[in-house]
């Protein structure tokens, strides 16, 4: 029989530290809610001591989802961990992750705390952990540089004042697989207490190793992981949950260990991710790049037609990258439309497939084929956005190699009343970005401008992702049109939409 292996995302923490990888609270849902249907067993959903708008967050999340376990993060300090709970108090399963840094480099540089000190704070933060609910974990950060002996002794304490979980995180992403392996092993032979605990482990990708330093630990006895979709966190990110729970499977006869995941889902879940944050999943990214499945040599190419296993070690089906031939148009009816939103795992109201489907038909006025990634597309912005502060109603822009500039001509809404402005740049987006910017009020600094289309053909539709920074705040803006100057106004207007909610969140802080 193989044994179970916990899945514990931590997308909407950690994931979230990456660059540029900020999300608003409705999209924190939605994205937690589709963790959910992916089958993860834990949701680390936020750190709610750090802001008033984090604490909200996680408490929201923790409403909002069922069927699985809500984590959050918190530093071993009572008064946090009690701030902790409190975020987290109407989970029907609420789990306390509380960490301490233990190695030597980290006590004396980062802490300047002894390693008694150390013992100490994170024996009273378990224990007030222990006091609000029976599900708690203990993180000892930087655990691959820490000294073994005190490693055991730190373990052994916390699991004695009652944490059900133990973590050794890769924190800097410094070990390697074998090393790795032998830190679990020796761990699991010497902590006296280590069948009273599941072991996790944490480990992140900054020399490649995130995903081997995982199975690594799993091989040699831990029996959760800590990943992120696509792999994203701090600096070079996580070990990517996609990639540890398909080579599990994959490998199934070698590490005869198995997950709860739903991996049909894995595709949507990072897709999902993928245009929430404005990034796009690099083409050779294994498991979901664009790239995983495709077969350019001839030799290849002739193998795949006769037997698919010969170049394909898993389908695309197995991770929910194709369904079935369905075309969705003009002619398409809601039922239609409703069943493509269902097999890409969006679970939404009567109301939000009528709004779909309306889009789709005025999509599909542009366009011949509505594909998935276009109703993807579709789903985000006519659905999942946020409320609009701005809102662009009429767009026209005049460029090309004539003696008179670039022009854009622009009707917007702010705040309810209708705006409007003809402005000059030196090329058509320029423009665009002048005319909506004195519209506003505002003058934000362009950071990253980026064009991706969504699907092959002429008529495709252009994703246009911005990064906008203005007072010391940055957000992203992301959207998509058929017409790309259309959809650069649209990613423009939907950055200062979240510059702006994040001015509200900081007032709401400050109350």
């Amino acid at each position: 029989m193989s044994e179970r292996v916990f899945i514990f995302d931590t997308t909407l923490r950690d994931g979230e530290q990456s660059p540029g990888a900020t999300m608003n609270q409705k999209e924190k849902i939605r994205l937690a809610r589709q963790l959910e249907s992916l089958g993860v067993d834990i949701i680390e959903a936020g750190f709610p001591a750090s802001s008033e708008g984090d604490f909200r967050s996680v408490q929201a999340i923790a409403e909002a989802v069922g069927n699985v376990q809500v984590a959050a993060l918190t530093r071993a300090m009572p008064d946090e961990v009690t701030r902790c709970y409190e975020a987290l108090k109407n989970a029907k399963n609420p789990r306390i992750h509380t960490f301490l840094a233990t190695s030597d480099l980290h006590m004396r540089e980062k802490l300047g705390k002894t390693p008694q000190e150390v013992m100490d704070m994170a024996i009273a933060a378990v224990s007030r952990a222990k006091s609000h609910t029976q599900n708690v974990q203990f993180s000892c950060e930087d655990a691959s540089r820490s000294n073994r002996e005190f490693l055991v002794r730190v373990v052994e304490n916390v699991i004695d004042a009652g944490a059900t979980t133990v973590n050794i995180p890769d924190t800097v992403g410094y070990a390697q697989p074998q090393e790795f392996y032998d830190l679990i092993k020796y761990l699991l032979a010497n902590v006296k207490n280590a069948d009273k605990a599941v072991f996790a482990i944490h480990c992140h990708n900054d020399l490649g190793l995130g995903t081997a330093n995982t199975l690594a630990a799993l091989s040699a006895g831990a029996r959760q992981a800590e990943v992120t979709l696509n792999g994203i966190g701090e600096r070079a990110g996580n070990a990517a949950l996609e990639e540890v729970v398909m080579a599990l499977r994959t490998r199934s006869n070698l590490y005869q260990l198995e997950t709860n995941i739903k991996s049909e889902q894995i595709y949507p879940s990072c897709r999902l991710l993928s245009m929430i944050i404005g990034q796009p999943i690099p083409p050779n990214k294994a498991i979901i790049g664009g790239n995983a499945f495709a077969h350019e040599s001839g030799i290849h190419q002739a193998g795949v037609l006769k037997c698919p296993e010969t170049y394909e070690i898993m389908t695309p089906q197995s991770v929910g990258r194709t369904g079935n031939d369905m075309v969705l148009g003009k002619h398409s009816g809601k039922n239609a439309v409703k069943a493509r939103l269902d097999e890409m795992g969006f679970m939404l109201t009567n109301e939000q497939v009528d709004v779909v489907t309306e889009a789709v038909k005025a999509l599909a006025d542009k366009k011949k084929e509505v594909l998935a990634e276009d109703l993807e597309a579709v789903v985000l912005e006519q659905v999942f956005r946020l409320p609009d502060k701005y809102k662009l109603k009429y767009l026209s822009v005049l460029s090309g190699n004539m003696a008179m500039p670039p022009t854009a001509a622009l009707v917007m809404e702010a705040d309810g009343e209708e705006v409007k402005l003809s402005s000059f740049g030196v090329g058509p987006v320029d423009a665009i970005f002048n005319t909506i910017s004195q519209l506003t009020g505002r003058n934000p600094s362009l950071l990253q401008y980026a064009v991706n289309a969504i699907t092959g053909g002429t008529d495709a539709q252009g994703e246009v992702v911005v990064r906008l920074e203005e007072g010391g705040k940055k957000a992203v803006g992301r959207a998509s049109d058929a017409d790309v100057m259309v959809a650069s106004a649209k990613a423009f207007i939907n950055a200062l939409n979240r510059l702006a909610k994040k001015e509200e969140e900081k007032e709401c802080d400050r109350v």
